[in-house]
């Protein structure tokens, strides 16, 4: 009798709290809302029917041909390179002359939506890499005239754009920039119950990290999260950016993906979901320029395994930069540092700017290349 009693209250509790941290988590995004212009955007239709949203950032004077894809890791977004500046990798390369395609992989943000047929649960790394990855190529091109693209690919992001240039469309690319990217996993008991966590976290679908990051969002800089210096420098990135950075980068990851990483992590492997096909040994045959850039705190793309994928690409233009206090930089490098840490607009956004120009293709002034004219969806659906 006692319990049927306070059943009511609990529940009314319990509704109470939800509603609070719904009205918390909605004031936490608008508060740290980015305070920069929106970039513009385009959709493009994968083969399978999936629909992307990239965010595109022109440039105000066009000074190269090849339009630059940015590309984001495992657990976030867009905002990984399209952030307020200093702190934007997008508005800089734009402001040097790069059209910028910020893509957000299917299942993420504006890319959430899943067609008819499909389930966001369903999705793994290979579909990033046989699906997205060849769209957003072809977006690019349309929408800028090219003949091919850089990659910049950030994390899962940098891993991505290594399987993709093993394919057909690698032959569209004109250069591949790897920030971060770990190919090999070398046995880490902390990464392995990090990863076994999160798998079971996920069941059945996927793992909604947004609701959380975002509750937390304005505690950091104050508060420091346990094992957030596997992913940051804590002291490297200013509170303030933190806070802003949780609130708006982080995303969901599919329980598929996940499982991915799982058997990456577990078997020191990085190969498609079944297993038949090694990326990482058709490194060896890439020929197109490749530069490998990471942190030298980060443990997750530590520095000897930035040597080893160095020294695995079979490209005779390559080149390895590993930020640091050993070479020089204002601190040591963690995960999320390369693109948020107080160096990073001083230090490796002008490495890549450089490393991009130096292999791009100037456009004379006045000299405008065919684009596509109607701003409807690219398809690469077949009739």
């Amino acid at each position: 009798m006692d319990a049927v009693r306070w059943t009511p209250w609990v529940l009314l509790a319990v509704l109470t709290l939800l509603g609070v941290n719904v009205l918390w988590v909605l004031a936490v995004r608008w508060w740290y809302r980015l305070r920069t212009d929106e970039p513009e955007r385009v959709k493009v239709r994968c083969q399978d029917g999936w629909e992307l949203t990239v965010h595109v950032r022109r440039a105000a004077h066009r000074r190269f041909e090849e339009p630059v894809l940015l590309c984001h890791g495992l657990a976030a977004n867009r905002c990984t390179f399209d952030f307020e500046p200093p702190y934007s990798l997008a508005h800089a390369l734009s402001e040097a002359g790069f059209d910028c395609f910020s893509v957000e992989w299917r299942g993420i943000g504006h890319s959430r939506a899943s067609p008819r047929g499909h389930r966001w649960a369903d999705v793994t790394v290979d579909e990033l890499i046989t699906q997205d990855g060849p769209a957003l190529i072809e977006l690019a091109l349309a929408q800028t005239g090219a003949r091919r693209a850089f990659w910049v690919g950030h994390s899962l992001g940098g891993l991505v754009g290594y399987a993709v240039a093993q394919g057909p469309a690698g032959t569209k690319l004109a250069g591949l920039l790897a920030l971060g990217s770990p190919v090999f996993f070398p046995p880490d008991p902390l990464l392995r119950r990090l990863i076994y966590v999160g798998t079971m976290a996920a069941w059945p679908r996927g793992f909604r990290n947004e609701w959380l990051s975002r509750s937390l969002a304005p505690y950091l800089g104050y508060v420091t999260l346990p094992l957030s210096d596997v992913i940051i420098n804590p002291k490297h990135i200013l509170p303030p950016i933190q806070r802003k950075v949780y609130a708006n980068m982080m995303a969901s990851m599919s329980r598929n993906v996940l499982r991915q990483f799982q058997d990456w992590i577990n078997h020191d492997a990085f190969r498609s979901f079944d297993g038949s096909v090694d990326w990482r040994a058709g490194l060896a045959k890439l020929e197109l320029p490749v530069m490998v850039m990471g942190g030298s705190a980060d443990r997750l793309a530590s520095p000897k395994n930035l040597r080893a994928q160095f020294e695995l690409v079979g490209s005779t233009d390559k080149k390895l930069h590993v930020f640091g206090c050993e070479r020089g930089d204002k601190m040591n490098y963690g995960h999320g540092d390369l693109l948020f840490g107080t160096g990073a607009p001083l230090e490796v956004q002008p490495e890549i700017r450089d490393w991009l120009a130096a292999r791009a293709t100037p456009l004379r002034q006045g000299e405008e290349l065919e684009t596509q004219a109607s701003p409807a969806p690219v398809s690469l659906t077949t009739p």
